[in-house]
C-alpha cells in the first residue's frame, strides 16, 4: 500500500466522518421505515444495501491510515 501524507490523511479521515454520518443518517431512516408497518420493502433493502456498501467504504478508507508493517 502507498505511504499516505498527512495532508492526504487528513482528507481521508474528513472522508470517513462524512460516510459516518451518512451511515448513521441511514441507520435512523430504516429504523423509522421499519416502525411504519406498511412500508416500502424495495426501500428498505436499497437503504439496508447503501448502508452496507457506505460501510465498507469507512473500513477500506481505515485501513489506508494504518502504517504498514513489515513481517
Amino acid at each position: 500500500m502507498a505511504t499516505i501524507t498527512m495532508e492526504n490523511a487528513e482528507e481521508v479521515k474528513r472522508r470517513i466522518s462524512e460516510l459516518n454520518l451518512e451511515h448513521r443518517d441511514l441507520d435512523r431512516a430504516i429504523e423509522a421505515l421499519e416502525l411504519n408497518p406498511l412500508h416500502d420493502e424495495l426501500q428498505l433493502k436499497r437503504l439496508k444495501k447503501r448502508k452496507l456498501m457506505l460501510k465498507d467504504q469507512i473500513f477500506m478508507l481505515q485501513r489506508q491510515l494504518v502504517p504498514d508493517i513489515p513481517a
